[in-house]
């Protein structure tokens, strides 16, 4: 400022600038603004503030704006993020439901069982108890004895067994005996019997040849074995096994001789073959 007046004198105080002032934009203040000029928008200055330390004033510059680009990213990221965690979240819940129920199934299963076995060792027990009385019951067992002119044949079979003899061989011919558990029911091709004996006055060659049929073909109904017998396993016999012929019978045939006649011993079902191998060891005869 060229002229200094002083501040008390009264008069108005005027200052005059050698510069035109201008504007924050740059823009002549001396000048009248038009309106283009008048439309702009000022720009932000930056915040001053004061050091405490040495008193000089510092600018505080504004945090510069994030790009859209980048917001656009990191929401983007948020949104994967969510979705990934909602998969892994039903991933492990439908993992657990599927756990639980092979769980839930594997118990039952197991309940299962372990009632089945249950029942099964019970019915098991059971049947053993059933099995070794109904085997002390044939003890002591009861002794045979066929007719003294066919070689006194004598063998031991359970007490428990009846015996039907329909034919005695008294005026000769051959001798018969039934046996079974209880009562021997009729006689014939379809009921079951424990022991059918039979003493033939026919040769050894004679009855055999009835079961040779039965050992021949592509598929034979019988199996035959050279075994002994005998309280002393001293009698040669043939042991057939299989369908026996003429019936439906699946069961056993021992044949061997006593002097001129021939003996046919028999069981019907393979049922009774610990018997019948317990009879046969028993066997006696006069030669």
């Amino acid at each position: 400022m060229d002229n200094k007046q002083p501040i008390n004198s009264g008069q108005p105080y005027t200052a005059a600038f050698s510069q035109p002032i201008t504007s924050p934009q740059g823009a002549d203040m001396s000048q009248p603004m038009g309106p283009t000029q008048m439309a702009q928008p000022m720009q932000a200055q930056p915040d001053i503030q004061q050091n405490p330390v040495t008193g000089q004033p510092m600018i505080m510059q504004a945090p510069a704006p994030i790009p859209e680009s980048k917001k656009d990213v990191k929401s983007l990221i948020k949104t994967i993020a969510i979705i990934a965690l909602s998969l892994l979240s039903l991933t492990f819940i439908g993992l657990f439901i599927w756990m639980f129920t092979q769980y839930d199934a594997a118990r039952t299963n197991v309940d299962g069982q372990i009632a089945d076995a249950v029942v099964e060792a019970v019915d098991d027990n059971t049947m053993k108890l059933e099995n070794e009385f109904a085997e002390r019951e044939k003890y002591p067992f009861m002794t045979f004895a066929g007719p003294v002119d066919y070689g006194a044949l004598t063998f031991e079979y359970p007490k428990t067994w009846s015996v039907y003899v329909p034919m005695n061989a008294a005026n000769g011919g051959d001798f018969e005996a039934y046996f079974n558990p209880v009562q021997v029911d009729a006689v014939n091709n379809e009921n079951v019997d424990s022991l059918r004996l039979a003493i033939k006055d026919v040769p050894f060659d004679s009855v055999t040849a009835q079961y040779q049929g039965s050992l021949e073909g592509e598929t034979p109904n019988m199996r035959l074995d050279a075994v002994t017998i005998g309280q002393e396993n001293n009698i040669n016999a043939n042991r057939y096994t299989g369908k026996i012929p003429g019936t439906e019978f699946n069961g056993f045939v021992v044949v061997f001789k006593i002097r001129d006649k021939t003996v046919v011993l028999q069981t019907d079902s393979v049922l009774f073959e610990g018997d019948f191998n317990t009879l046969l060891a028993s066997i006696r005869f006069n030669a």
